[in-house]
This record gives C-alpha cells, structure tokens and sequence, in this order.
C-alpha cells in the first residue's frame, strides 16, 4: 500500500503540478489541504473538484480566518513590525497557520511526507519547514522545486498544459499572486525588472491612483488593549472588521507598497503588496500608541518591532524569542485603549483626531497660554545638568576654556581659626550661581522690605 503524502494546496500554478508529480515521481497518494485564510471565494470555489481532477486522494479545506487575525495579524500589528520600512508581512504571517494545519491533517490521516511548493529562492520554503521541524521532526519534507526538472514558471506552465490541468496564469501574465484577508502580493513576470511600473489591472484589492474618489472620506478605529475592535462605532468582529476597512481603504487607493526587499537566502526582489485595511490599522495603532505610552516605552519597543518582524518575515513563529517579545508587548497594550480618526484620500490616509482614557498629553503642560503647572525656570537647572557632558566634551577638546577660579593662600592666624601655624591652607574663591553662558543667575528669592537686593 502506497504510503500518503499532505500537500499544502492553494490550486495555483506551483501545487497544481505537484499533485501529478509526486504521484509519478515516487508513487505517493497525495492528499491535499487548502487552508482558507481569506483568499476570497474565487480562489477557493471548485478547488476540491480541481485537486482530485489532477490525481489527489482528497482535500481538506480548513476555514481559519478568524484564527488567522486573533492569532497571528493582530499580534503582530500590536508589536508594530514592518520589514523592509514597508511590508506588513501579509503572506508572512500565514504560512506558519498553513502549515500548522497541514501537521494537523497529516495526523488525522496518518501520512509519512509533508510536500509545499515554494521555490529553493523564496522565504516561504522557510516558514513551512520551520513549523514542520517544530510540530513535526518525525516526517518527512518534499520541496519538489529543489529537486525536479521544472526550472521556471514556463516549464510549469508547459508540464500542467501536457497533463490537462488549468491554472489562472499564462506565458503572458505570469504573475504569482498569495491574497489573504490582510493583502495581496503579487511578484514575477514583468514585476522582475525594477524599473518596470506596475500596469492599472495589477491591482485587485485596491483602486490605481486616478480612479479614486474626489472627495476625502474619514473613517474612526476603536482599540482595546491594543486590538481593533469598532470602526466608526460600530463593534465588529475580527473579519468583518478587517473586511470593511479593506473596503474603505481600498476604493480611495491606500495601502500600496512597491517593495525591493532582502530574501531571507540572500538576494533581493521586487513584489507589489496591497495591504488596505492594514495600512489603516498600522496608521491608527501606531498613533494610538504615541498618546498613551512614554518615550522610554516606544523606544523600546520600536527596537522590539524590528526583532518581530525579523522572526516573521523568517519563518522562526514557535519558539521561546516570540512568546518572550509577546509577553513584552502584551504589557505595553494594556493602556492602549481609544481610538483613532484617519483621512483617505487619493491614495494616503492622515491621522486627524486620536482620544483614550490614559493618554498622557497635558494640555495644561503644553499650552502656550499662560498657566500655573509648569515652571519654566525649571528648565534652566535641568538643561545644565542635561548638558553637561556635551559641555565637558568641548572643554577637554579645547573648544571652549576651561574656567577655574584663582585660588587663595591663607595661612593660619594665632586665634586657632584656620591651619595651624607654618600649614597653608588653599582657599577658593566663592562662586556666584551661573548659567551655562556665564551669566549671574538672578536671585528668585525676593529681598526682605528694607534690605537692598544683591
């Protein structure tokens, strides 16, 4: 009896293929799982019928969407990480889901061999075999693009016309695409020269600039400890939610992100994202955050954001690093509550209005009216003691000289007052309060009535 092998299945160009290969190749049935992570209804209608149509036992098709956002997009938008300045990790943070499912499956059915189809050049081989090396070291892993005679997207495309199966991309528009409920990514064909602008019927999720709206339209995000939660007051689940500001965002242009990045193997590549909704939310978050949280706090956590997106864009999900960071960031959320108002137009979206119950913004403090909080003379004694180093530094440079006051010589008097006879004692002269220029600082006590002021 043929031992089984589960697939990683989304029906595209790359896994269509496997099917019929590894039946060939190494005699294996093949079961296949398609993990519905927001891919839409298109991608997922017919994709049973289709992968058994190419030779597979079975499908599973697992419904995680919900899962997809509580579990792994929302975690990773409550760290704030971004690769690359610019990707919101969209495809990134599917694949350890995806994979995990995929484990599952192959226990339920008792298969030998975890298969996917991602390249020997791309980040996502990464991320599966990371999480099948965390669930799942006793099975075994085929990457068939690492070791059969397919060597390009038209080879593949050439080997799926000989045996019959249809794929949605063509020698003329051979682009690879990976959609989700967070964006969609879309790399190869005449994306692979840099210098190439991205052509208007690129886009899926989102309007080219040109087509959108005239007129602005503004939309209000509510967060809890960090999560959204409302838009425009109105409490939503995690999908529904995501799906109506993707389609706000999305009909005014906003989350288009044309992207060189550095592969995880070593070289750069060119993708186009369209990331809506997450644009929005990243936007409103990151506000949301410099209300409530001190700047001690954000700078920490802006270098944590960086390590998160790092571990993310590399496939490293399981491990002790994440639920360390997690448990860092779940700290600094707690206060990140309220919530943010944003202006979409022609492609950008604007912070206009941001509330919570713990911000720390002071108008009293900030006010150029008069007040009676803060103390401005207060400054000047912190602004010496803060600018001390620099101060010193010019000096032992020799930028500025150095002032020492001439000492005095005194020698004891016979009254017992001071050293005793024949021992010099050094004196110094007093100091008056200075500022940093030089100048004597003003007494703020004032004169008793009858005394004249020094």
């Amino acid at each position: 009896m043929a031992e089984t092998a589960v697939l990683a299945y989304s029906g595209g160009l790359d896994t269509s293929v496997i099917v019929p290969w590894l039946k060939e190749t190494y005699g294996l049935e093949v079961v296949c799982v398609a993990v519905d992570v927001g891919q839409g209804a298109a991608e997922l209608e017919g994709l049973e019928e289709k992968a058994l149509a190419s030779g597979a036992k079975a499908c599973f098709i697992e419904d995680v969407r919900e899962e997809f956002l509580t579990g792994y997009v929302w975690p990773t938008l409550r760290a704030g990480a971004v690769y690359g300045r610019k990707y919101l990790l969209g495809t990134a943070m599917a694949r350890p889901l995806i994979a995990m499912k995929q484990v599952e499956v192959a226990r339920r059915v008792g298969a030998t061999t975890l298969v996917h189809g991602c390249t020997g050049k791309g980040n996502d081989q990464l991320r599966f075999e990371l999480t099948y090396a965390a669930l799942a070291p006793d099975l075994e892993v085929i990457a068939p693009w690492r070791e059969w005679h397919i060597r390009s997207r038209t080879d593949a495309l050439e080997y799926a016309a000989e045996r019959g199966i249809a794929v949605t991309a063509t020698a003329e528009k051979p682009y690879s695409r990976d959609r989700n409920l967070w964006h969609i990514s879309h790399e190869g064909g005449s994306l692979e020269d840099p210098a190439f602008s991205p052509p208007p019927d690129l886009f899926i999720m989102t309007r080219p600039v040109g087509t959108t709206p005239s007129e602005p339209e503004e939309v209000e995000i509510g967060f809890e400890a960090g999560s959204p939660v409302s838009v425009n007051g109105e409490a939503l689940g995690p999908v529904a939610l995501l799906e109506r500001l993707s389609g706000l965002a999305g009909r005014h242009g906003v989350g288009v992100v044309d992207l060189v990045e550095d592969r995880v193997v070593g070289m750069k590549s060119r993708g186009v994202y369209e990331t809506p909704g997450g644009t929005l939310l990243y936007t409103a978050h990151s506000e949301l955050e410099q209300l409530v949280l001190d700047r001690r706090t954000l700078s920490l956590k802006d270098q944590i954001a960086v390590r998160y997106a790092d571990l993310v864009y590399e496939g490293r999900w399981w491990g002790v690093e994440r639920a360390a960071m997690d448990a860092f960031v779940d700290v600094t959320q707690a206060p990140v509550t309220g919530t943010v108002r944003l202006r979409m137009f022609a492609g950008s979206c604007a912070v206009i209005a941001r509330s919570a119950p713990s911000s720390l913004y002071s108008e009293g403090l900030v006010t150029f009216e008069a007040d009676d909080v803060y103390d401005q003379a207060d400054a000047a004694g912190f602004i010496r003691l803060f600018g001390l180093p620099t101060k010193v530094a010019a000096q032992v440079a020799g930028r500025a000289p150095v002032r020492e006051e001439a000492p005095v010589t005194q020698t004891a008097s016979a009254n017992g007052n001071g050293a005793a006879p024949g021992h010099p004692h050094v004196l110094h002269a007093p100091t008056s309060p200075t500022s940093l220029n030089g100048r004597r600082k003003p007494s703020r006590t004032p004169a008793p009535s009858g005394t004249p002021a020094t």
